[in-house]
């Protein structure tokens, strides 16, 4: 299917009473039946063409697959010294956790190192203001694929985003696949991050295989200005955490200086317990993906039951602190939203 006809389901999906006008073909938000009818048939003719690998099924059955409870919240988080290096040798009794500022009533596991399955999804931000660097961005991230997706075990999409957000390639284990989805995407148009973090947190992650415990991330290539989101910054970050999501952002600003942009990308990746990177020179750009690559395989994951736990849809806070806070920071989401009955 064309760039054109895909980027209209998407702008479906996000805003269904949002008018749509693309070259000749406009969808009118006084007709909102129209607008999803054609949504609608245009979806079937994608999955005519497009058969995406379901991420549960691809997974290898010989991996043990861990079912969470509706009282069980679970957290990977990663441990760095004082001089930014991982560490990976810490007991459960090295730290201390708080759930709505009180202990856990259970422990009901702990893993260091861990190796669950991993879901990423891959934001590229395609808009013109990344244009001059976006040919090695691609490259670095197909590079990143190839290294970090093992096919049987994890799977991967890509989406790239303007004014809209474009799947070029959803969940699979295939790297080649994946690699042709990163080559797919063409810079051009004006920058809608939020509303493309949004969107694959909501359509993406939220909907896959509820129960399977896997690792969730997301990798955002971008320069951190929105200008054309519909939804905001905070409403973005909310959808993410509610996705379990991890966000580790990559700013394009090669300025030599942080800029408006990458305190938006901090802030985004520090909410999620993730990282933002900041490679100035384009070099670093693969540096920071093999980074990132490094830390999803070399984290810690923590199962428990809270406290006063109530099925009642509301935002719970998380901190998980090291015993020796002096040499030891923890980095990990600071909250969750409590499954609604």
């Amino acid at each position: 299917m064309n760039t054109l006809g895909t980027k209209l389901i998407l702008a479906a999906r996000l805003f269904p009473m949002l008018v749509v006008a693309m070259g000749s073909v406009a969808l009118s938000a006084q007709d909102p039946a129209q607008a999803n009818t054609r949504a609608s048939q245009q979806e079937k003719a994608a999955g005519a063409d497009q058969k995406p690998t379901d991420s549960a099924d691809s997974i290898d059955p010989s991996i043990p697959k861990i079912r969470t409870r509706t009282d069980e919240v679970n957290v990977v988080f990663t441990v760095m010294d004082k001089k930014g290096r991982r560490i990976t040798d810490l007991k459960q009794n090295d730290f201390r956790v708080v759930d709505d500022n009180k202990p856990p009533e259970q422990i009901r596991s702990f893993q260091a190192e861990t190796n669950l399955p991993l879901q990423v999804g891959l934001l590229i931000d395609a808009s013109n203001s990344v244009r001059d660097r976006f040919k090695f961005e691609q490259e670095s991230a197909i590079e990143f694929l190839n290294q970090t997706i093992h096919p049987g075990k994890d799977t991967a999409f890509v989406i790239g985003f303007d004014v809209t957000p474009e799947v070029t390639q959803d969940f699979t284990d295939n790297t080649e696949a994946l690699a042709h989805g990163v080559h797919d995407l063409r810079p051009g148009g004006g920058t809608a991050l939020y509303d493309a973090l949004y969107y694959a947190c909501r359509d993406k992650l939220l909907k896959t295989a509820k129960g399977l415990t896997v690792r969730r991330a997301v990798i955002l290539l971008s320069d951190g200005d929105d200008n054309q989101s519909h939804v905001t910054r905070e409403e973005a970050i909310e959808m993410a955490q509610r996705a379990e999501a991890i966000i580790y952002t990559i700013s394009t600003n090669v300025s030599g200086t942080k800029a408006q942009g990458d305190k938006v990308l901090e802030r985004i990746a520090d909410a999620t317990g993730g990282r933002a990177f900041f490679p100035f020179q384009l070099r670093d750009v693969a540096n920071a993906f093999a980074e990132i690559q490094d830390e999803l395989r070399s984290q810690y994951a923590i199962s428990y039951k809270p406290a006063d736990f109530k099925a009642d849809g509301h935002y719970r806070t998380i901190e998980i602190v090291a015993n020796d806070r002096k040499n030891f920071r923890v980095r990990a989401r600071r909250g969750y939203y409590a499954p609604a009955q």
